[in-house]
C-alpha cells in the first residue's frame, strides 16, 4: 500500500493539528494522538488533542453557521450533500484503504464502509425534498392544524473505531439536510479517518462559498467527548460505543434536557431451526462471527441451534473455520484481519478463560498469532465455545471473534434465549418454515431493533432505520424516518375566521 499516495489523495499529512473547522486549522499545544495501524504495528501519523479554547471557538462558529444554514432551502442543502457524495465516489479507493489500514478491517469492508457513506448521501439528497409534516382537521370551524419540523441547531457526533467513517456519515448527512450543523469527535483510535472526511467536506463547502463551521472536527479522548455531552449549546448528541459509555452520555445529556441518539452494545443471536437451509446458515453464521474480526456491534455472538441438527451444524462450522484465512486485511484473499489493539487482544483472551471457568467447552481453539505476518500482536484466531446462555461471559458483549454455541429444543425456548440478554440490537432466524419466520417477527418474537429471516445478524442497508432496544440504547440512525430525530416537532394552528372559538367547546365571554 502506498500510504503517501493515499495521504496526498485525501489531502492529509503524517502530522496533523488538533482541530478542524473547515479548512481553518488551529495550532494545538495539547498532547499528541498517535495513530498506530493494527495491521503491522507501525505509526501512521499523529494529530493533537483539541484544547478547550479551540473547542469553544468551534462551537461559537457553529452557532453562527447554523443561522445561515438553517435558512437555506432543504433542496439546496441536499445539493451540497450530493456533492459530498460525489467527492466520496472519487476518493473511495483511497479512503477505503485508509479505513482498512487504520482500523484493521478487510479492504473489501473498508471500501464497503465508504460505499455506505455514498449511499446515505444519495438517500439524504432525495429526502431533502420530502421533509414533510402532516395536516390535521381541527374541531373548530375555519381553523387549520398541521405539524412541521425545524432543525435543532448543533448536532454532536461521537463515533467508535469499528466504523470510523460510515456511522458519522449516517448522522451528518441527515442532520445537514435537516438544517443542522455538525461537530464530530471520532475515535482516538482512528483519528486520520476523521481528518480525511473533514478535508473532503471542507473542500465541498469552500467550493460552494458556505461557512466552514457547517462541518467541524474535534480530536481527543473521552474528556473531549465530555465537553460535547455537557454543552447546552449542542442540541443533540449521537453517540456510538459501549453500553458503559452510553450510560454516562445519556445521563449527562438528560441532565441538561438535551436530546440523544444512543447506539450501544450488541449481543446478537442467530437461530438455526431444523427447517433451515444449513449451507446458507453456516455461511451467515461464519461471516457474522468473524467479519471485522468480531468487532461489529451486529457481530453474531450466539448461535442457537436445534438439538436435532446441532451436531451436523457444529461439524460444518468447525470445517468452515479451518478455511478462514487470517492476515493483512489489505490482501483480499484474507477473510479476517487484526483486532484494533493489544487491549482488545487482552479482553479476548480473558473472555475465553472466563467462559471456560464457567463450564464452556472450546470447540475451535483460539490464541494470538505470532510471526512475521503478525508483528503487531493484534491477530487472533476465531473461537467457538459450547456454552449456556446464562453464563456471564455469554451475557456480556466481547468485541472479538468468539462465537458461543447454544442448543435448544423448541422455538419458544430459542426465542426466549435470544431475548434473554441485556442487549437488543440485531437478531436472525434461519428457517424455510413460514410459521417459524412469522412467529420470530411477531410481538412474541425477537425483542431487537433488527430482526432478520434467512440472512445473518451482521450488516445493514441504509434504507432502514438502524438501532436497538434495551441496553443498546433505543436510538435510530440512517434510513426510514430516522431524520425526525435531528429535528424538533412543532404543532401549528391557524385561525382564519372572524371569531375565537376555544377547543373542547369552552366558553369564555366577557
Amino acid at each position: 500500500m502506498d500510504l503517501n499516495k493515499i495521504f496526498n489523495d485525501l489531502e492529509i499529512k503524517k502530522t496533523n493539528q488538533a482541530s478542524a473547522m473547515g479548512s481553518s486549522w488551529y495550532n494545538g499545544v495539547e498532547p499528541n494522538i498517535i495513530s498506530v495501524s493494527p495491521v503491522n504495528g507501525k505509526e501512521i501519523g499523529t494529530t493533537r488533542f483539541t484544547s478547550k479554547e479551540e473547542y469553544n471557538k468551534i462551537i461559537s462558529s457553529c452557532e453562527e453557521a447554523f443561522v445561515f444554514w438553517r435558512m437555506l432551502p432543504a433542496p439546496k442543502r441536499g445539493e451540497v450533500v450530493r456533492q459530498f457524495g460525489e467527492e466520496l465516489r472519487l476518493k473511495k479507493s483511497s479512503l477505503g484503504a485508509l479505513v482498512s489500514y487504520e482500523m484493521g478491517k478487510s479492504l473489501q469492508e473498508g471500501l464497503g464502509e465508504v460505499q455506505e457513506m455514498i449511499d446515505i448521501c444519495d438517500f439524504a439528497v432525495g429526502l431533502s425534498r420530502q421533509l414533510c409534516g402532516i395536516t390535521m382537521h381541527s374541531e373548530r370551524p375555519k381553523h387549520r392544524m398541521y405539524e412541521q419540523y425545524h432543525p435543532l441547531g448543533i448536532v454532536g457526533v461521537i463515533s467508535a473505531f469499528n466504523f470510523p467513517v460510515a456511522v458519522w456519515a449516517w448522522n451528518t448527512a441527515l442532520a445537514w439536510i435537516c438544517g443542522n450543523v455538525c461537530v464530530w469527535k471520532p475515535s482516538e483510535k482512528t483519528p486520520l479517518c476523521g481528518i480525511a472526511c473533514q478535508k473532503i467536506m471542507a473542500n465541498v463547502l469552500k467550493k460552494n462559498n458556505m461557512p466552514d463551521a457547517i462541518c467541524c472536527l474535534i480530536n481527543g479522548d473521552y474528556s473531549v467527548g465530555e465537553w460535547l455531552t455537557k454543552d447546552k449549546r449542542v442540541a443533540l448528541i449521537s453517540a456510538t460505543g459501549s453500553t458503559r459509555m452510553g450510560r454516562v452520555v445519556g445521563a449527562e445529556v438528560a441532565k441538561r434536557f438535551g436530546k440523544s441518539i444512543l447506539e450501544l452494545g450488541g449481543n446478537n443471536a442467530l437461530i438455526i431451526t431444523p427447517d433451515a437451509d444449513i449451507d446458507i446458515s453456516v455461511v451467515g453464521a461464519v461471516f457474522g462471527a468473524v467479519g471485522t474480526a468480531g468487532q461489529r456491534c451486529t457481530t453474531t455472538r450466539r448461535l442457537i441451534v436445534h438439538e436435532s441438527i446441532y451436531d451436523s451444524v457444529k461439524e460444518k462450522l468447525v470445517n468452515a473455520y479451518k478455511q478462514i484465512k487470517i492476515g493483512n486485511p489489505l490482501d483480499e484473499s484474507n477473510h479476517m484481519g487484526p483486532l484494533i489493539d493489544r487491549g482488545a487482544v487482552d479482553m479476548y483472551l480473558k473472555a475465553i478463560l472466563n467462559v471456560q471457568k464457567e463450564g464452556g467447552v472450546v470447540v475451535v481453539g483460539g490464541g494470538v498469532l505470532s510471526g512475521d505476518d503478525y508483528v503487531s500482536g493484534c491477530y487472533v484466531k476465531p473461537v467457538i465455545v459450547e456454552a449456556k446462555n446464562n453464563y456471564s461471559c455469554v451475557q456480556t458483549e466481547t468485541f472479538a471473534p468468539i462465537l458461543y454455541l447454544l442448543k435448544y429444543s423448541d422455538l419458544e425456548c430459542a426465542i426466549k434465549m435470544q431475548n434473554d440478554v441485556p442487549q437488543g440490537l440485531s437478531s436472525a432466524i434461519m428457517t424455510t418454515n413460514l410459521r417459524e419466520a412469522e412467529r420470530f417477527l411477531s410481538h412474541e418474537g425477537s425483542d431487537c431493533g433488527i430482526a432478520n429471516v434467512n440472512i445473518g445478524t451482521s450488516g445493514a442497508e441504509i434504507g432502514g432505520a438502524f438501532g436497538g432496544e434495551k441496553e443498546t440504547g433505543g436510538g435510530r440512525e440512517s434510513g426510514s424516518d430516522a431524520w425526525k430525530a435531528y429535528m424538533r416537532r412543532q404543532t401549528n394552528t391557524i385561525n382564519f375566521s372572524t371569531e375565537l372559538p376555544l377547543a373542547q367547546g369552552i366558553k369564555f365571554d366577557f
